[in-house]
Parts: structure tokens; sequence; C-alpha cells
């Protein structure tokens, strides 16, 4: 490629630059961004960073949070991650600019796989990165999910190339950016990428039938799927590793059948549905793709003085309460339990993609039409139960994510491609001018006229009234909620008549163009300028320049208090319980200590059950005690105070009886009145043999003498055999117990523990992390980096071969 034909797209990377940093300007100060996610993780994780630096190695396991997991999906480094490189590179940016920018060069290229001139694939790609949902994706902190997005594009560019039958571009790129997404540790978002393809695959799939050209369908279908073979290869440790332990995570199936009150539980082979469902797009509510705040904007927003909410509170309580408590309002009066901003997709562009709808033909727009509806009506969830509960029960891994509203990340990929090519086909002087007089007016008929009966209706059509209203009773203002309805109203009129006002500009800008009062390069700007307006107005009001801090307070996201210092005193290995916040949505504690809680969406599946029917209604002390929970936080009056439990177990220690028991509601129910010190609960196992009973040896000792993450030492001295459970959580692929060096067996022992036979006289008995998952998966990398360089370098070496003997001929 000539440098002539590579300037266009060098001069997109500047924009794309631009528009990143421009955004996130605060990146050039040296600030970064809040994200509240980032911030639990940078709890969760600190041990594992601090062991990388102290022993130069992976622990791939950490104990600071949740009594101890696997840190697979936590933060893991893999070896010969050569692909985490190239991500690198293209990720040159500052955090979150970085993510913005991958946003545009991934939509970039799959707009230049469908032939769209550079200068519509870079207004493509502005409208594509800035669409709301993609930015306050960032104040949340879901830079995987952000970063997944990012190559989502890239990789449908790829499969676009395959069947246009240019394979070994294709190839390359498909199998190349497969590995890049696959990479981002994301993987609902590259389940949705899946569905993408597999409904473009369908279309390919009827079209070949149609036309019988069965032998090109299948060869291409070949080459994507051997490409995204490869993709997955080279990230083989990392996905085995987060398929062994997702058996064992709540996305797992669960082996109790009841419930934590002793009724009959619905066994599932993955998360429950309501859990899955708990973020349901409401079917009214998919309008705010079009009309931003249709349902109030999201879960709270600032009111000014104009509103009726403010000058109630004015009326009461005076200017300064006004101020205050109408910077944070409920108004989305929608069902969902809490939206960081509505889902705006753009006025613009939902009304070029309706354009493109009457104005594109062929398979490109069957595709998009119908991935964008599939997207929206899935993402109803339990509003629309009957095609939900149709694709948990029989669509396979469906039933292992949550937030099904995520699922319209589909139409946010899906709109601004067929709006585009929209006005690609606009611009096309193989379109007579009346069919694009046609649809013009077509779409405008329809986008128009939603708003218009918005405007006019919108007030009456609905009650406004939120599921949190009640709330405002605590202020004690006759008519509060009265005025914030009227606000909600408002807000629905104001916006569809913002709506409305943009949709009509774009018709002119068209109508300019039909008539010559504007050229294709000044159209295109002109639509770029109001893309960016309608979108970026829109989401700045959810993150901008406050979103950031100095850099010294994201790094460093968690300061002592004076409870922390306390604890620390303490220099041997224990617990912490920190029931001042909810334990199992606490990344906090496990930045200074080990925590008995933590903040996961993958935890361990018994771990959570234990909190759940142990936990619950009322702490049992026991399981406290057995988890070596030394140290106890609790509210006190409104401010966290400490207690010492001088009755934790410690870190080992020897029972005298061994229960066995026949099920997983057995061994649960035993926990309820289970003497931790003297008692342990085993489920029964034709391969576990030792006596019930250990006689008692009140001489025999166990101490924990050395602890490194990932291998836990500890001294025995016994004139008996003996049984010793340990506080450390059991987990079968990789720990492994040593007695004087002898690999021996040791066992799952109340619900979530270790325990093994102690053999009399001194011991040392060592239990090592050795997970062999690592070791198998890096041998499948390593082979397929081979194969996806030495294929492609063998395939251009023939077809250049092929080339010269056909021109020799």
């Amino acid at each position: 490629m000539r440098i002539k034909q590579l300037a266009p797209y060098l001069i997109a990377i500047v924009i794309f630059i631009i528009a990143s940093i421009t955004y996130f300007n605060p990146v050039l100060k040296g600030q970064k961004i809040k994200q509240s996610d980032i911030t639990q993780f940078k709890g969760m994780s600190k041990e594992i960073a601090d062991y990388r630096v102290e022993k130069g190695a992976e622990p791939y396991w950490t104990g600071s949070a949740f009594s101890g997991m696997p840190a697979y999906q936590l933060s893991a480094h893999y070896p010969n991650d050569f692909i985490k490189k190239i991500d690198s590179l293209l990720r040159f940016l500052p955090r979150p600019a970085d993510y913005l920018f991958l946003y545009f060069l991934g939509f970039l290229l799959l707009l230049t796989a469908l032939n769209a001139e550079w200068k519509l694939a870079v207004l493509g790609a502005l409208t594509f990165g800035f669409s709301t949902y993609l930015i306050i994706i960032f104040g949340a902190g879901h830079n995987a999910k952000a970063h997944a997005i990012g190559y989502m594009p890239m990789v449908l560019a790829g499969v676009i190339w395959v069947f246009k039958r240019k394979y070994l571009l294709g190839f390359i790129v498909t199998a190349v950016t497969m590995a890049l997404e696959i990479n981002t540790n994301h993987p609902q978002m590259t389940y949705y990428l899946g569905f993408i393809i597999l409904i473009l695959g369908i279309v390919k799939l009827i079209e070949a039938i149609k036309e019988k050209a069965y032998v090109p369908f299948i060869k291409q279908s070949a080459v994507i799927l051997f490409a995204m073979i490869l993709g997955l290869g080279v990230n083989a440790t990392r996905l085995m590793a987060m398929k062994e332990y997702a058996d064992a995570s709540t996305r797992g199936k669960t082996e109790l059948t009841i419930e934590p009150d002793g009724s009959q539980k619905k066994v599932t082979q993955g998360l429950s549905k309501a859990y899955i469902t708990e973020y349901s797009y409401g079917i009214t509510e998919t309008f705010n793709l079009f009309i931003p705040r249709f349902m109030g904007g999201g879960t709270v927003e600032s009111l000014d003085e104009d509103s009726e909410y403010y000058k109630a509170f004015k009326a009461k309580y005076g200017v300064k309460a006004a101020d205050e408590y109408s910077k944070q309002v409920l108004t989305y009066w929608g069902e969902q339990t809490i939206i960081e901003a509505p889902a705006y997709i753009g006025a613009v562009i939902i009304f070029l993609f309706f354009l493109g709808a009457f104005l594109v033909k062929g398979t490109l727009k069957k595709w998009l039409v119908a991935a964008t509806v599939f997207s929206i009506v899935l993402s109803w969830g339990k509003n629309f139960d009957i095609i939900t509960n149709l694709f948990i029960d029989y669509m396979p891994l469906y039933n292992k994510f949550r937030a099904v509203s995520s699922i319209q990340v589909i139409a946010e990929i899906c709109i601004p491609i067929l709006g585009i090519l929209a006005l690609k086909e606009f611009f096309s002087k193989n379109v007579s001018d009346q069919k694009k007089k046609d649809t013009l007016k077509k779409a405008f008929y329809i986008l128009g006229g939603i708003s218009i009966f918005f405007i006019l209706f919108g007030s009456s059509l609905f009650a406004f009234e939120g599921f949190r209203d009640g709330g405002l009773k605590q202020y004690n203002i006759t008519g509060l909620t009265e005025a914030l309805i009227s606000d909600r109203k408002s807000m629905l009129f104001q916006d569809s008549l913002r709506s409305l006002i943009l949709v009509s500009i774009s018709v002119g800008i068209l109508w300019f163009f039909i008539k010559n009062k504007l050229n294709q390069t000044k159209a295109i700007v002109a639509f770029a300028v109001l893309i960016l307006f309608d979108l970026v107005s829109v989401d700045l009001n959810y993150v901008n320049t406050a979103s950031f801090e100095r850099a010294k307070n994201i790094d460093v996201p968690f300061q002592k208090t004076a409870i922390d210092k306390e604890i620390l005193k303490d220099k041997s290995h224990y617990r912490v319980a920190d029931f001042n916040v909810s334990p199992l949505q606490d990344g906090r504690t496990s930045y200074f200590h080990n925590s008995i809680g933590g903040y996961h969406a993958a935890k361990m599946g018994r771990y959570q059950e234990l909190f759940d029917y142990q936990m619950g209604a009322e702490i049992n002390m026991e399981v406290l005690n057995m988890l070596n929970a030394k140290y106890i936080i609790f509210p006190n009056q409104g401010k966290p105070a400490l207690q010492l439990n001088p009755e934790a177990n410690g870190n080992a220690w020897f029972v005298s009886k061994v229960k066995t028991v026949t099920s997983a509601d057995d061994e649960m129910k035993a926990l309820n009145s289970l003497k931790t010190k003297d008692e342990a609960v085993l489920r029964k196992d034709a391969s576990v043999v030792f006596n019930a009973v250990f006689e008692k040896d009140s001489t025999a000792t166990i101490q924990l003498t050395a602890y490194d993450v990932t291998s836990l030492t500890y001294q025995t001295n016994t004139t008996k055999l003996q049984f010793a459970v340990f506080s450390e959580i059991y987990y079968k692929n990789g720990w492994n117990a040593y007695v004087d060096g002898e690999l021996t067996p040791h066992y799952s022992v109340n619900y979530v523990l270790r325990g093994m036979e102690i053999p009399v006289g001194k011991h040392m008995v060592v239990f090592k992390f050795e997970p062999t998952v690592i070791k198998k998966g890096n041998t499948i990398t390593i082979t397929c980096y081979f194969l996806l360089l030495i294929i492609p370098l063998g395939w251009f070496f023939v077809e250049r071969k092929h080339k010269f003997i056909t021109l020799k001929t």
C-alpha cells in the first residue's frame, strides 16, 4: 500500500488520539479516573501485586480475600502471553483514553472491511466510541468490558473479509483479534460477539442455499472457525484455568438442594434466573436509546433551580438546602435497580439506522437489523421471559452471565454500522434522487413521528412513579413527589423535542445534499459535528472532569484507619471479619488484611453458600471461629468498632471426631450445631478411609511456622494418630499436601476447609499451590503461537507462487 493510500488512515489515527485525549483531558495533568470497581480490585489484588514484586513470580492464589481463592479471574499473569504485548502497543494512551482510542480504531477497521470511505469510517468510529453506554462503563470501572468491546469490531472485520473471499487477510485479522478479544478476560462480551457472528453466519447460509454456493460457504466457515480456534488456543492457559475455576465458582453447579430456610431449592447448572435477570431492560425503556432521559436519565440526576423539585425544597428549607438536595435526585422511574446513565445510542445515528433499513439492500442489512432486534429483545430479560427463559434453559452458557441488559452491546455495534452504510448508499450516484427522497421521508416519518408523539402525549401516557419515591416522605415536603413527577415529565418533553430537532437537522443535511447545496465531504463534516454534539453533550453529564482525581488518590485508594493500625500490630497469621460493611462486597479490608470477605462477581461457590446459610439471618460464630476470624469489625453507633475474637480456632487444630455425611445438604446442616474445635464434618467418599474417632492427645501441637501465599508450613508433634483441620480453603485443583516431603491425601471438611490425618511423632506438613493447568495450557499456547505464525507465512508464499505461475503462463 502506497503512502498516499495510507495517509487518510494516519489522519484518522491522529483524529482518534486527539478525540480520546480531549474527552479525557485530565489525563494530561496526570490525573486518573475514579472507578469504584477498580478501587475494589486494587484492594482485592494488592497481595498478588506485592507477591510479584517481592518474589518475582506469579502466585495464582490469594489468601487476602474470601479466606483464599484462585487468582485466575482476579489478577493473573500467564507465561508466554505475547498477545498481551500486542494489546499494550495498541493501548498506548493513558487510561481510560486508551480504551476510547481502541473503540475508534476497532470500528475504523470494521467499516474499512465493509468498503466504507475513510471519512465515513472515521465518522462511524466516532459515533460508536462516544455512544453513552460505552462511555459510562468507565465511570463504574468496567475496564475489562470496555477492553473486550474495543476488540469486537476488529474480530467482525476479519470475519467479513473472509466472507468477501479475502481469505489470508481475513484469517490473520480474525485469529489475531480473536486472541486479543479473549485476552481481555471478559467472557460475557466475547459470548455476545459469538451471537453477532452466528447471526451473520445464518444470514450467509441462507444466501448460500438460495444461490447454491455451498462450497464457498463451507470454505469460509472453515477458515473463520480455524482462525478462531487459534485465537482461543494462544489463550489456552487463561481459558483452561478459567474453566477449571468456573466449575468451583458461583457460575458452577450447586450440590445443595435446600434453601437457607430449609425449603426445597431448584438445582440449576448456572446462576439463578432471578440473578441473571436482575438488570432487565424495560420494554418501554428501550426508547431511551433514541430519547436520552425518556425515563429520567440515570438513577440520580442533578436538577437546576428551574425544576419543580428545587422550588419545593427552596419553599420549605431555603436556597442552601435546595442547592444541596437537587444535586442528586432520584429522577429515574424505570424498574432497574440502578443505572449509571441511559444507554443512549444517539438520535442522529438511530435515524440513519432507520434510513439504512429502507435504503441498504442485501445480506448486510438483514444481518444488522436481525442482530439489533435480537439484542434488544433479549435485553428485556424478565420483562419478556418467554424468550429469556428459552435461552437460559437451552442456550449453552447463557445461564453463566448476569445483567442481561448488557447484550444491548450488539445493538451498540450494529446500529452505527447500518447508519454509516446508509450514508454510503445515500451518497452513491447509483441511487436515484427520487429513491433517496422516498427513504428519507419514511425514516423521518417514523423517528420524527415518535418524537412528536411523546412531545404531545408523553406526559399523559405514564404515571412517572419510581419505586424509590416512598423515600421522599422523609423530607416532610408537601407535594414533593408531585414536583418530581412534573420534572420527569419535563425531561421526557425536553429530550423528545431535542431528538426531533436532531432528526430534523439530519434530514436537512441530506436534503441539501440531494439539492447539491452540500457536497459529500461537507455533509460528512456536518454529520460529524451533529453526532458529536448529540452524544458528547449527553456523555459529559455522567463522565467528565469531575470523575478524575489526583493519581496518588487512585493508586493508593485506601488509607489506614486507627482500627487497621491496631490490627496490624499483630504479626501472626489471622483473618479479619468486617461487618461494618457487606463482607462479600468489600475489597477494602483485603487491602490491609487477610479478610473473610472480598469483592468479586465469581467467588467460590461453596464459600458463597457458606455465607448464605451460616451468615445470613444470624451469624454462626463457630463458622467465624473455624475461618480464624481473630478480629471482628462491627458498627457501633454509626462508627466502626473493633473486637478481638479470643475463640478463633487459629491456623490449625486437632479434632477428636470426624462426622461423615452423605450429601452437601447434610454437610451444611451439620455446621448449624458443629463444635468446630472438637469436631469436623466430612462428605463420605469411598476413597476416604480413616477412623471417625481420634484419641485425644492433650500434648499434641500443630503450629503454622511459615506463610507464603502459595506455601504454608506447619510443624506437628503428637503421640497418637490425629486429625487436623486447617483454616484454609479447600481447592482440589492445585493445592497439594506433603508430610516430610511425601505427597499425602487431604480432604474437604466443614464444607470449605482442609483436613488431613497427622501421623505420630514430629513432622513437617507443607501445603503447596501447584496448579497443573498452567503447564498444560502453556504447552497448547506455544503450539498455537507457532501455528499462527507458520500458517499465514506458508499461505502467503503458496499464493505468491501461484500468482507467479499464473502470470508466467
